[in-house]
Order: C-alpha cells, then sequence, then structure tokens
C-alpha cells in the first residue's frame, strides 16, 4: 500500500486567518515575532532545507535574521498551532552550513505536513507575485497589498491571486488484480531522458465555461481519441509551477478500443498492467520499446498518488 492519505502537496497544518490580511497593526506586531521562509524567485523559488534529517527541515528564520526591509514585502502565509504567525519573503538565500537549496518538486512529498504546506503556499505566493507585477485590466504598475494577498495599482485597483484549475486523470480498464491497465501518455513536450521514457497520466487544464467532468472527457478523447466512462473525483492539491490547482480523477476506459495519439500533445500512450507499474516502482526495467525504461511521474505529482491510489487496487473514486 502507498499509505499516502492525501496527495503530496495537499497537506499543512497552518491556520491561514485570513481575517489577520489588513490588520495593519497586528502585522506589524506579527513580524516581531515571526518565523520566516525565504524563498529565491531568481532560482525557481528555492528555499533553504536540512536535507539530512528524515523527514528534511526547512529553514526559518527570526525576523531579525532576513534582508534589512524584507518586512515590507512579507507575505503572511497564517499562524502555526503554536500561535507564532508565519511570513514568506523573496531574497537571495544565505549560505548555512549543513544546509542546501531545494525546489518544491524535489522534496515536497518528503516533508512532514507542516512544511509541506508552508513551503507549497509559499510558492504559490511568490510565483503569482513575479507574474503579476502590472495590473491586467489597464497595464499600470501595481505593488503588493494585503500582507502579499493582493496588489494595487495607484488608482486603486485591486486583483487577487488566483490558481488555473486543471484536471488529471488515471485512465484504467476497471479490472482488480495483477491484469488490471492503466492507460499513460509521453507529453510531445518533456525533455527526453537517456534510457528513459517518462509516462504519466493525462492532463489538460479546464477551458471557460467547463465543468471539470467535461475536461476530462475531453482531453482524453483529445490527446489519445478515446472516450471514458465512471468518472471520479479522488482529490486535488496545488502545483504551484507557475499556479494550478490539479483535480485529480479516476475514469474507465475500454482497453480494446484504439488508441489514436495527437502527436501536437501526446508522444506516446500505451496500457501498463499493474504487474508493470509495480515492478517500476520496484526499480525494475520495464521496457517501453525502442531500449527506453518505464519512468513514472515524480513523487511530489498528484499523478503518482493516482497511480498508487489504482496499484493499491481502487477501481472506482468512492473505494
Amino acid at each position: 500500500m502507498s499509505g499516502e492519505a492525501a496527495p503530496p502537496l495537499a497537506r499543512s497544518t497552518l491556520d491561514r486567518a485570513a481575517h489577520r490580511r489588513g490588520d495593519s497593526q497586528w502585522l506589524t506586531e506579527a513580524w516581531l515575532r515571526a518565523r520566516v521562509l525565504l524563498l529565491d524567485s531568481t532560482d525557481e523559488g528555492r528555499t533553504l532545507a536540512r536535507t539530512e534529517t528524515s523527514p528534511p527541515t526547512l529553514v526559518l528564520f527570526g525576523a531579525g535574521d532576513v534582508p534589512a526591509g524584507s518586512e515590507s514585502g512579507a507575505m503572511f502565509l497564517g499562524v502555526e498551532p503554536d500561535g507564532v504567525p508565519v511570513f514568506a519573503v523573496d531574497a537571495p538565500l544565505p549560505t548555512i552550513p549543513g544546509t542546501r537549496a531545494v525546489h518544491l518538486r524535489e522534496v515536497g512529498h518528503l516533508l512532514a505536513d507542516r512544511e509541506a504546506g508552508i513551503f507549497t503556499t509559499a510558492l504559490a505566493l511568490v510565483n503569482w507575485h513575479t507574474r503579476h507585477g502590472y495590473s491586467t485590466s489597464t497595464g499600470a504598475p501595481t505593488a503588493m497589498d494585503e500582507a502579499g494577498w493582493s496588489r494595487v495599482d495607484r488608482n486603486g485597483g485591486r486583483i487577487w491571486p488566483r490558481t488555473d484549475p486543471a484536471m488529471i486523470v488515471l485512465v484504467h480498464d476497471g479490472v482488480d488484480g495483477p491484469d488490471g491497465r492503466c492507460l499513460l501518455g509521453n507529453n510531445a513536450g518533456w525533455q527526453g531522458t537517456p534510457g528513459g521514457r517518462r509516462y504519466s497520466c493525462l492532463a489538460g487544464y479546464v477551458e471557460p465555461g467547463e465543468s471539470a467532468e467535461a475536461a476530462v472527457l475531453r482531453e482524453v478523447r483529445e490527446e489519445v481519441g478515446i472516450g471514458v466512462e465512471r468518472i471520479g473525483y479522488v482529490g486535488s492539491q496545488a502545483w504551484p509551477f507557475p499556479g494550478s490547482l490539479m483535480l485529480g480523477f479516476l475514469a474507465t476506459a475500454n482497453p480494446t478500443e484504439p488508441v489514436r495519439v495527437d502527436p501536437s500533445e501526446i508522444a506516446y500512450a500505451r496500457w501498463f498492467s499493474r504487474r508493470e507499474i509495480g515492478a517500476a516502482l520496484a526499480g525494475q526495467t520495464v521496457d517501453v520499446g525502442d531500449g527506453a525504461r518505464l519512468i513514472l511521474p515524480p513523487p511530489s505529482s498528484i499523478a503518482l498518488f493516482l497511480i498508487h491510489r489504482w496499484l493499491d487496487g481502487w477501481v472506482d473514486a468512492d473505494r
């Protein structure tokens, strides 16, 4: 069994305390006693961690130990169970013995719930601010406001952080046991891995005026040319690269229906048995043709979470 109760980036222990975001007096006092996470947006949002521990631990600083002037750009993430406020700051990372710069993709699945929530929220906010220096309606410059939870232009026009909903689905044949199969694809835009080929769940953005379930039907049909049934919602997680919310589903399809890939989106697609997926997860070589071995999605992704759920015997989302 995978043992994961929730997708790896859907875990947190923070109280976001949204009612404090506009309380300047409280925020000023809170900063003085806060824990502060530094992220460097010029280095893909990396932060410092001690990775020799298990699980790895993030390095959080006191307000007096971060670069001067950081308070003006501090993003309030929430309050910990012990009552201590947590902020994030976009700043270069210092050199601290016993630590190294890490990316959320690299360590998100390894972190404890507390730190997974802090890192995911901080990175999502940093990425949003990096991309929204100007108003989307007027083109005027914007400045951070509400403790990092909005931006405002000189005329008072305000924008708030948004996430882009995207569906991701593990398509399978509905069969229990080791002979049950799932359909995975290799995205045409992925860089190749020497000696390997990555296969993952099918995914795509939810379009305007469309439900997530309708997006599942449409994207699977567009990408691999087959229809799906018994669409069931499993769970979701943020994917702040730069700002998506991944909505995870299971769905069934007929494995005898011909797979016809859209080459502009999918380079390869094929069915894999539970035996093959289990072997790949165990580090064994599963041949996918042309001398390449099967590579599965990274551990911080909801794609691997869905694969584990199916591998563990799920054939319906409500099981």
